[in-house]
């Protein structure tokens, strides 16, 4: 079984400039989190975009569901930007019902030594090969159906929909 992963940017592979003080993106970090994980899983990764979630508009949207509509796996794990990754995952649920798609993202840049993304990435990873078909968000070790989560940007987190 092959996972598909697509990257399209976020807090997740953000780099800092320290002489202009400013996140920038660069090259994704997956293949180096992947192995620092020692991941034995069969995964094919594919760059859709590198963009903060905040400047993601409704083709970027368009290409992220076309591209796992178009996929031969049917388990997909995405990785996305946090503030609009809710609404991502209500566009996929709408349009594809027969994958298990789980978005996944990081509150701070992998490369901050202190980010949440390699445990967020694990947890992704062991949500799409045991969940069943739908479209899911995972966060800090939990995971929400597209439908019924909200990111909480008081507390920086994801919980259910009240």
């Amino acid at each position: 079984m092959t996972i598909k992963i697509f990257v399209t940017g976020g807090t997740f592979d953000k780099e800092y400039d320290e002489i202009e003080g400013k996140l920038f993106f660069r090259d994704t970090h997956l293949p180096e989190m992947l192995k620092l994980g020692h991941c034995r899983l069969d995964i094919d990764l594919r760059t859709l975009m590198m963009i903060d979630s905040m400047s993601m508009n409704d083709q970027d949207r368009i290409i992220i569901v076309e591209n796992c509509k178009n996929a031969e796996e049917d388990k997909i794990v995405i990785t996305h930007g946090t503030d609009t990754m809710a609404e991502t995952a209500k566009q996929l649920g709408e349009a594809i019902k027969d994958k298990t798609i789980v978005l996944t993202g990081a509150m701070v840049p992998y490369r901050f030594g202190s980010s949440d993304g390699l445990f967020n990435l694990g947890s992704a990873l062991a949500f799409v090969q045991t969940l069943p078909p739908g479209v899911y968000v995972s966060m800090n070790g939990r995971y929400f159906t597209w439908d019924n989560v909200i990111k909480n940007k008081r507390l920086g987190e994801f919980e259910e929909i009240q």
